[in-house]
C-alpha cells in the first residue's frame, strides 16, 4: 500500500512506502536452581563474572536462590541466555559442582 504524492514545483512524483514494524526477540529469563552441593562463594563468582552482577546484587540473588529455591540470574535473548547457561554449567562441572541453570521465555 504505496502512497503517491505529487509536488507541483518541482513536477515530480513521489512515492511512499509503509515502515515495517519489526517484533521485538523474545526474552528469555535465564534462573538458578538451589542445590546442596554447590557453594555460596561460587555462585557468586559465576553471577559477577559471568551475568556481570555487582558484589551486592549478587550476594542477594544468590540468597533469594538458596532460600526460595530458584531465582532470576537475568534476562537475555534466546542465544545469549543459551550461551549464558551453558558456560556456567560447564564452569561448575570443571570445579566439581552440579550447578543447574534453566532458562524460560519472559512474561509480557
Amino acid at each position: 500500500m504505496s502512497r503517491e504524492k505529487y509536488d507541483p514545483d518541482s513536477n515530480v512524483v513521489t512515492e511512499t512506502v509503509p515502515q515495517k514494524k519489526l517484533k521485538r526477540p523474545t526474552l528469555y529469563k535465564v534462573l538458578l536452581h538451589n542445590d546442596n552441593y554447590t557453594t555460596r562463594e561460587f555462585v557468586v563468582a559465576v553471577l559477577k563474572e559471568v551475568f556481570h552482577k555487582s558484589e551486592a546484587d549478587a550476594v542477594q540473588i544468590m540468597l533469594h536462590v538458596h532460600y526460595n529455591g530458584i531465582g532470576v540470574a537475568g534476562v537475555y535473548t534466546f542465544e545469549v541466555a543459551e550461551t549464558k547457561v551453558r558456560t556456567v554449567e560447564a564452569a561448575a562441572r570443571e570445579n566439581g559442582f552440579p550447578l543447574r541453570l534453566s532458562m524460560e521465555p519472559e512474561e509480557g
